[in-house]
């Protein structure tokens, strides 16, 4: 039996959300076009569009449907960057961010941005102070509203607070909030001016239960956004081309659901992570749980193995059917040490020796218990492993 505690990476696929698919999916019609099964397929995709808004407090107008979180964040940052206010160049960006973003940003300085980084805490955590000093003048900035490896909660008020006083425009990226924490883009943009303060924020929909290949930007309405693709005036002009109707009514159908369910599933996962994360201290008390003890999404345990390396870890908990993680999915097959553990102040080979179990909504007491009952050898055998890589 295999034991699945990567929904960080990716949660199964809900079943109301494939049927949502399915049955738009036989909707037939560009909605796009101006005859009736055009205005049939018209009619579904803004209704999903609608629904998205509630739950996400915004106005329909702002949502943006993309492929995924990926495409969300570079929408946001390239388009903002592009049409960012004349003289400035500055980008502000923690250390600790997301590859779809530091990547980005990194493409941005090959085309003159100058980036302002910000230092997070030892345990991941953004200061809004710092973050705030580095704001003036900048031509935009972003932060994750919580981290997708260490699981720890930033303070998003706070940072679009300062954002907003210093007149600059902010993105959040909020994949790995989704669905785990409340989310109220109308709340967190406030009484913010024109195209400063939170304008866009980026989520996913396979993170939630939704399929793969569709996400949200919510755009403020005032927000100024350069698009990436052109040919065609769909979404405010923002994203071009024939409309995902399927994708968006089954995100809907997810997020509704994640939404219904989040405040008690917050607390059970919750508990079978301290049960979890207990259970491993136990069995290896040289391990150490990083980022913020309470403070973190419900569903993350990011542990460090001292003197064990992350890959040797992986592969004996998956001959024993345990799925986990080495930090973000989107590095998958890349050996290399963690920068959010880097950031954290961690040595490189700390940063090598670190595991994300993440529980989700398909998550029970035998996953748990299939990992305190592996970890102990799994531990021993992947730090014998390990000594003798370096001997």
């Amino acid at each position: 039996m295999r034991h699945y505690l990567d929904h960080a990476a990716t949660t199964p696929l809900r079943p109301e959300a494939r049927d949502a698919w399915i049955a738009a999916s036989e909707t037939v019609g560009n909605a796009s076009s101006t005859h009736g099964a055009g205005q049939d397929a018209r009619r579904l995709l803004e209704e999903s569009r609608e629904r998205v808004a509630a739950v996400l407090d915004a106005d329909p107008i702002e949502i943006v449907f993309t492929s995924g979180g990926t495409e969300s964040i570079n929408l946001a940052l390239q388009g903002m960057w592009r049409a960012r206010p004349e003289g400035t160049s500055a980008i502000v960006m923690p250390d600790a961010e997301h590859h779809a973003t530091m990547d980005t940003v990194a493409a941005l300085v090959d085309e003159g941005a100058q980036l302002r980084r910000v230092p997070v805490s030892a345990t991941a955590r953004i200061d809004a102070g710092a973050f705030a000093a580095a704001l003036p003048q900048a031509a935009l900035a972003t932060a994750l509203v919580a981290n997708n490896e260490a699981g720890t909660i930033n303070d998003a008020g706070a940072l679009t607070a300062a954002a907003a006083t210093a007149g600059v425009a902010l993105h959040l990226d909020a994949v790995a909030a989704l669905g785990h924490v409340p989310l109220s883009f109308r709340a967190l943009r406030g009484e913010a001016g024109v195209g400063v303060g939170l304008v866009a924020m980026s989520v996913a929909g396979h993170k939630i239960g939704a399929p793969v290949g569709v996400g949200v930007l919510v755009t403020a309405r005032s927000a100024r956004v350069t698009a990436l693709l052109r040919g065609g005036a769909q979404q405010r002009g923002l994203r071009a081309g024939t409309q995902d109707i399927a994708g968006a009514a089954s995100f809907a159908t997810a997020l509704e659901l994640a939404e219904t369910e989040r405040a008690g599933e917050a607390a059970r996962l919750a508990a079978l992570r301290d049960r979890l994360v207990s259970g491993i201290l136990s069995s290896v008390p040289s391990a150490e749980l990083l980022g913020e003890p309470t403070d973190r999404l419900p569903g993350n345990a990011h542990v460090l193995f001292p003197g064990a390396v992350g890959e040797s870890l992986l592969f004996l908990l998956d001959v024993v059917g345990v799925a986990a993680s080495t930090g973000s999915a989107c590095q998958a097959g890349v050996a290399e040490p963690s920068h959010v553990v880097m950031a954290m102040g961690r040595s490189e080979r700390d940063a090598r020796s670190v595991l994300r179990f993440s529980l989700g909504r398909t998550s029970v007491d035998a996953d748990v218990d299939a990992v305190l009952a592996a970890i102990a050898d799994v531990y021993a055998r992947a730090s014998g492993a390990g000594t003798a890589a370096r001997s």
